[in-house]
């Protein structure tokens, strides 16, 4: 079943239930591959590291490669913006939701409006010079409809939007009863002022009527995000293949930007997604490693329909077409996600061909699927080959590298050239003027250095040098910056630990309750830990870890939006959560 904006509101119960009575999901985000850049082996290099495979650019690109390709295979771009689903991320519907609750507690305080502006007052306002004839009609106007006894509505002529503001705002001290003011859109678009003669038993029930209106637009606005959200919160494993890129635009696009810390990533996708597994990573760990030549998703499923496998069966609700396998819709969203869980079904199977006695069936939730929980595939990295969401990543020897720098001239035959007495070479690009450059041997690697010591057009280091530097040149930045900061930053703090003691002081001698907003700040690092122990065994709450010192130093962005998911999700209670004991029948092995 396809599901596009004209139906999506129709079918979302049915959504719902669908997530309700899944074993599990399968994903798949057909616009993952394209990304700006010289080349796919510039923007994937194979000795990049966790931190930078992790890192892309947020951006909406037409890569005319990527473009193309996906054209041959049928893909329709004019669905994507004429039928595609409108969603919010967390914090947009967070500001969404707030302006309408505001907007509420002012509607209910004035009386007859159904919307008033921040500024509205119980007082005559401040009209400009050029807008006060403007006004002066309107109201001379609505004076005439209250004296009529044939007419009860009045619609305006379209106006601007500072016209509208200044309307509401004279109207709201001016007729505190007695009418209903409501904005409305023509057909092009043009909105107008509609007010009303109204009793106060008709002005509630059209304000009522209106606030519902306004919670279906929100809900309306916040669109595609209910069922990522709905996904998540049920707990459920969800699967995917080669899911890296999946996962993090999932995660940035419904819920909040990515941090830029690797381990504040992990921790914020656990925090969305706590089971995931990705069948790439599968099909390329023993015991398929051996029998799986091939793990191209399609590929892969062709696969998995021959010994020693036993592919599924798969019966269509009614009302619900399949996809057919025989005639391959590969490249297609709901296609490849569907043949995604496909393979899975016939992997897990397999797995429980390993039991005494055998089992045909392995659940979503069986121990032995559990060594491939929250690792993620990584491609075209030579020596890490997935990324541990649940812990710390394999950290490869790589004494064998060399980073080299040359002319931008140069070409690969030209690097193939420099080490042609070093036998065969791996060469992974960086970008025009550099690349790693990984020999057969690690004893030639002293030998490749040498080499370079009088050159003039090019450099050779280690890959531990290379490494050490980067280290040093961060670590340099960071000081930098924080020298910088410091130097200003005393005296602010100053005004602020002063400006909160005072507000404390005031707040105490008049025994009201309040939470300072001029020196609130969060805590550092290493004292949110404290507190982030001490809140787990139930010494300290959420609200007092924010607030214990005002001026402390504050959180990173990406710690900090994690707990706040953390909190948004912990009255939760997760569909088959994970055992804290792991199956060690199918290990994904430290080292490849």
């Amino acid at each position: 079943m396809e599901i596009i904006r004209s139906n999506f509101k129709s079918n979302l119960h049915k959504v719902y239930q669908a997530i309700e009575e899944a074993d599990f999901f399968a994903i798949d985000g057909e616009f993952s591959g394209i990304s700006d850049g010289p080349s796919v082996t510039a923007l994937t290099n194979g000795f990049d590291t966790p931190e930078e495979r992790s890192s892309p650019d947020v951006k909406f690109v037409c890569q005319s490669s990527s473009i193309d390709f996906l054209a041959s295979q049928g893909f329709d771009f004019n669905k994507v913006f004429r039928n595609g689903i409108p969603y919010l991320n967390q914090e947009e519907e967070r500001q969404l939701r707030e302006q309408y609750d505001e907007k509420r507690s002012q509607s209910n305080g004035a009386g007859a409006l159904s919307y008033t502006s921040p500024n509205t007052s119980k007082c005559p306002v401040t009209i400009p010079d050029d807008q006060k004839k403007f006004i002066d009609q309107v109201v001379e106007k609505i004076e005439d409809l209250l004296q009529s006894e044939e007419n009860k509505n009045l619609d305006l002529e379209p106006c601007t939007g500072f016209q509208r503001k200044l309307i509401y705002q004279t109207l709201s001290w001016k007729y505190p009863k007695g009418i209903h003011v409501e904005t409305l859109e023509t057909e092009k678009k043009e909105r107008y002022i509609v007010i009303s003669k109204v009793d106060e038993e008709e002005r509630k029930r059209r304000e009522q009527q209106k606030h519902a209106k306004e919670q279906e637009e929100l809900n309306d606005a916040v669109g595609f995000s209910r069922v990522i959200h709905a996904i998540a919160n049920s707990g459920k494993l969800v699967i995917g293949h080669n899911m890296l890129l999946d996962v993090m635009h999932t995660v940035h696009q419904f819920y909040c930007p990515l941090p830029a810390d690797l381990n504040e990533f992990k921790e914020m996708t656990t925090c969305v997604f706590p089971r995931l597994l990705d069948t790439k990573l599968m099909a390329s760990t023993q015991p398929f490693k051996d029998i799986i030549n091939n793990t191209s998703l399609a590929e892969l499923e062709k696969r998995l329909k021959e010994t020693p496998f036993n592919p599924p069966k798969v019966e269509s609700a009614e009302g619900f077409p399949s996809y057919d396998t025989a005639s391959e819709q590969l490249h297609e969203a709901g296609y490849d996600a569907y043949i995604t869980g496909l393979c899975f079904i016939s992997m897990a199977n397999y797995l429980g061909s390993f039991l005494s006695p055998p089992k045909s069936h392995v659940s979503a939730r069986s121990k032995l699927i559990e060594p491939f929980f929250n690792k993620l595939f990584l491609m075209r990295v030579m020596d890490i080959p997935y990324l541990n969401l649940e812990g710390p990543d394999l950290q490869p020897k790589r004494d064998h590298v060399l980073h080299v720098t040359f002319p931008k001239e140069w070409k690969t035959s030209d690097l193939y050239q420099l080490f042609s007495a070093f036998g065969n070479i791996q060469i992974s690009w960086i970008d025009d003027t550099s690349a790693f450059v990984s020999l057969s041997q690690p004893e030639q690697v002293p030998i490749a250095v040498n080499t370079s010591k009088y050159a003039e057009s090019y450099r050779i280091q280690t890959y531990a040098d290379y490494v050490g530097k980067k280290r040093e040149e961060k670590q340099m930045k960071r000081k930098w910056t924080e020298d910088s900061w410091k130097e200003v930053e005393p005296k602010r703090l100053n005004t602020q630990c002063g400006s909160y003691s005072l507000q404390n002081h005031h707040y105490h001698a008049n025994s009201l309750t309040a939470t300072s907003t001029v020196g609130k700040r969060n805590l550092s690092p290493s004292r949110a830990e404290a507190g982030l122990e001490a809140r787990a065994s139930g010494e300290i709450s959420d609200t007092e870890l924010e607030q214990t010192d005002p001026c402390a130093e504050p959180l990173s962005e990406g710690r900090k939006k994690s707990k706040k998911l953390k909190r948004m999700k912990k009255d939760l209670s997760p569909t088959g959560s994970i055992s804290d004991s792991s199956a060690k029948l199918f290990e994904v092995p430290d080292t490849w």
